[in-house]
């Protein structure tokens, strides 16, 4: 509520201002004036201006059309068609521009007060002066104004859109950061899922083995069984801090963590942990990535622990196969007993299969593909990984691939962009600076929305700013000759006082030609062509003064044959 009054009295103190200025534009020419009637020349346009000022902040195009028709009230005086209106005009004009983003409106608003004041011109029977006021000094008022208030429009949404990209920008920093943040919460959640949860069900397991020494007396595997509770109890607490911690679905955790064991080591403990597992590798181990090894490893960590976990007695097969291009990683668990526990593709209810899920999106990031369920012979965990990352691996886009696990529906790819935001290609469009500002964007290739708005923004304003150029250019090919040749047929048939009165009636036109200017004046008012001639003799008239926009005498001088006949003055204006 304070801003909006604080703004409103900015808006009224800047109102007063221009109106100010305005009606001491005015008043400078009512006093110039001379004879100016006073309500019509003075007091009728500054309650106007009064109106129009504050009407150029809701509706600037009424308020462009109240002053245009001060300048209407110029054209219908009879001595000049200039006045200070002009000026206002020309204000008011500019803040059309600055205010109004389109462009149709205005430029209709602009031509239909170019229409009135040719109209008032016509309707009048204006002399030459007043039309070429009409023609050129007017709609120089209104459309040059109007298009450096347009420019100066776009000069300030430029700058608008480069704040708002600067803060984007900014904003965009502290959600890397956050992102980083989130990465490494991600990672911490990996490593304890696949590493500290694999140990704890190796020693859940050691326990329960030696549960079943014979060599225990009561007590002592009761206080095993309660250890293997406890272990278990850890582990569903792991479980329950890694969905805490859990990055969301389509990131690669964990995928930059040093892996120190190998398939082997991670093998070899399981079977002097008691665990009935078998393994054998066919083909020749070809050189792979780092990220594929970590991702084989995990594989083969996850489908043991959820083996271990839910099918403790039951054995388990591992086969990795080295093909020429890709590595198959094939784990099957036996079916359990009758009546024992569920196989490691149910799960409990409150893991959700979040292993299998993680594991699903580490090998489609890799470029891979995961298939798990039951089939002949128990459980099946077949990965099928690449021997190098694929590149879109490395940018986040998963490859296609059905998707089984838990959790997860078939199909259901990554974002395309980490950061979640939407780019779309700019065609046609060099690189821009701002684009290079993105850590995620090629450049050449794409750029962030906010680097588009502000390019078109910067286009925007590049093309006001060649129509804030070529439009005077324009206006001046159409214009300048015809004022030129109209300011040189004034100037040329100007006769001086002191020469007319040097003309003597009765002498020959050859005597009397040093005198006389080089042409007549051939745009004589009409109620100077009303005085009629002498019988048999024609008129020529000349200006008295070179005055381009006022009406200054007219010198008549008549013609029998070639003797001058009269001469008369007929006073400016109109009777």
């Amino acid at each position: 509520m304070l801003n909006t009054r604080t703004t409103s009295a900015r808006s009224a103190r800047g109102d007063a201002a221009l109106w100010a200025v305005l009606a001491a534009a005015t008043g400078y020419g009512f006093r110039d004036a001379g004879s100016a009637s006073l309500t019509l020349d003075l007091v009728l346009p500054l309650a106007v201006l009064a109106v129009a000022v504050p009407w150029s902040r809701r509706r600037p195009g009424a308020a462009v059309v109240l002053v245009n028709g001060l300048c209407v009230m110029g054209l219908a005086d009879a001595s000049t068609p200039g006045n200070a209106h002009v000026l206002s005009l020309a204000a008011l004009s500019c803040l059309l521009g600055a205010r109004v983003a389109e462009a149709r409106r205005p430029l209709l608003v602009l031509a239909g007060c170019a229409a009135v004041d040719l109209a008032t011109c016509a309707v009048l029977r204006a002399q030459p002066v007043w039309w070429f006021y009409a023609l050129t000094v007017l709609p120089a008022a209104l459309l040059l104004p109007w298009l450096a208030g347009r420019h100066w429009r776009g000069r300030r949404q430029l700058v608008r859109e480069g704040w708002r990209l600067a803060r984007g920008l900014e904003e965009r920093q502290h959600l890397v950061a956050e992102r980083a943040r989130l990465t490494e919460r991600a990672e911490i959640a990996a490593d304890m899922h696949d590493s500290l949860g694999h140990a704890l069900s190796l020693v859940a397991l050691r326990a329960g083995a030696l549960e079943l020494s014979p060599d225990l007396t009561d007590r002592d595997r009761a206080d095993l069984a309660d250890l293997r509770g406890t272990i278990a109890d850890a582990v569903e607490q792991v479980r329950e801090t890694v969905a805490v911690l859990q990055d969301p679905p389509g990131r690669d955790t964990g995928a930059g963590l040093p892996v120190n064991d190998t398939v082997e080591d991670l093998l070899s403990r399981a079977v002097a942990s008691g665990v009935p597992v078998r393994w054998e590798r066919r083909g020749v181990s070809p050189p792979l990535s780092c990220l594929v090894e970590r991702g084989m490893y995990r594989v083969v960590q996850e489908s043991l622990t959820n083996a271990t976990k839910h099918a403790p007695d039951c054995s388990i097969s591992v086969r990795i196969t080295h093909e020429p291009d890709r590595t198959r990683v094939s784990v099957v668990n036996a079916v359990p007993s009758a009546g024992g526990p569920a196989h490691a593709g149910a799960g409990p209810a409150s893991g959700v299969g979040r292993g299998l899920i993680g594991l699903q999106e580490r090998v489609t990031v890799l470029g891979g593909s995961l298939r798990t369920g039951s089939g002949s012979g128990g459980f099946h965990v077949t990965a099928v990984l690449p021997h190098r990352a694929t590149t879109a691996a490395r940018t986040g886009t998963p490859a296609p691939g059905p998707v089984t696990a838990p959790g997860r529906p078939a199909g259901i790819q990554g974002p395309a962009s980490p950061t979640g935001t939407a780019r779309r290609p700019v065609p046609g469009m060099a690189p821009d600076p701002i684009g290079a500002m993105d850590p995620d964007t090629a450049p050449g290739e794409v750029l962030p929305e906010s680097a588009e708005r502000l390019a078109s923004v910067r286009s925007d304003a590049r093309r006001r700013s060649a129509l804030a150029f070529v439009a005077p250019v324009v206006a001046a090919v159409f214009f300048v000759p015809s004022a030129v040749y109209l300011a040189w047929q004034l100037t040329t048939s100007v006769l001086p006082p002191s020469r007319f009165d040097e003309l003597t009636t009765g002498r020959p036109r050859t005597e009397l030609a040093p005198l006389l200017p080089a042409r007549a004046y051939p745009y004589p008012s009409d109620h100077a062509r009303s005085e009629p001639p002498p019988p048999g003799a024609r008129c020529e008239f000349y200006r008295s003064g070179r005055d381009l926009l006022g009406e200054v005498d007219l010198y008549r001088l008549c013609w029998s044959g070639d003797t001058l006949l009269t001469k008369d003055t007929v006073p400016a204006g109109r009777p």
